[in-house]
């Protein structure tokens, strides 16, 4: 049985300070620490994306990192991104783009377009889609994430920057 570590991260802008097993996930801390379920586990290879989250405002997939490596970290989950209930453009551009269908991959799609939009405000559909190859879909057909993507992109370049959420 590994030590347990004390780490301090910052998840949705809420401080939480845990004892945890030095290999611990980061995708499992959020699960099942911090009961955040938004983030799914799909491979555990870092192939599918369903594990994105953002770390310190950069997308990763939360099943390469490490808790303990995001010790003093800022994590954004896709929980983060709905502010008071109000949902993101991009929750909402997959919303009324049907950019889902069973939705287990909506989360890293979303956290990835996050990165994507943060990057590149007005992407073309082959950056889009370039932008998205870390996540796989097996239900669509792309076509419609790719409009979503679109659609918050356009709802996004009235706005000045991409809010997230500081609360849980």
């Amino acid at each position: 049985m590994a030590t347990k570590r004390s780490i301090t991260i910052t998840v949705n802008g809420q401080q939480h300070q845990s004892e945890i097993e030095p290999r611990m996930l980061l995708v499992h801390y959020l699960r099942e620490i911090l009961d955040l379920t938004g983030t799914h586990i799909g491979c555990n290879t870092s192939q599918c994306g369903a594990c994105v989250v953002l770390l310190n405002g950069e997308a990763v997939k939360a099943c390469t990192v490490l808790a303990m490596q995001a010790h003093g970290c800022e994590i954004t989950t896709i929980e983060g991104l709905a502010p008071a209930g109000e949902l993101h453009p991009i929750q909402t551009g997959f919303w009324e783009k049907h950019g889902l269908q069973c939705g287990f991959c909506t989360p890293g799609m979303i956290m990835s377009s996050y990165q994507l939009l943060k990057d590149n405000p007005h992407p073309t559909e082959d950056e889009i889609c370039k932008g998205l190859e870390g996540n796989i879909c097996r239900c669509t057909g792309y076509q419609n994430i790719v409009r979503a993507v679109q659609d918050a992109a356009e709802h996004m370049s009235t706005e000045t920057s991409i809010p997230v959420s500081t609360q849980n």
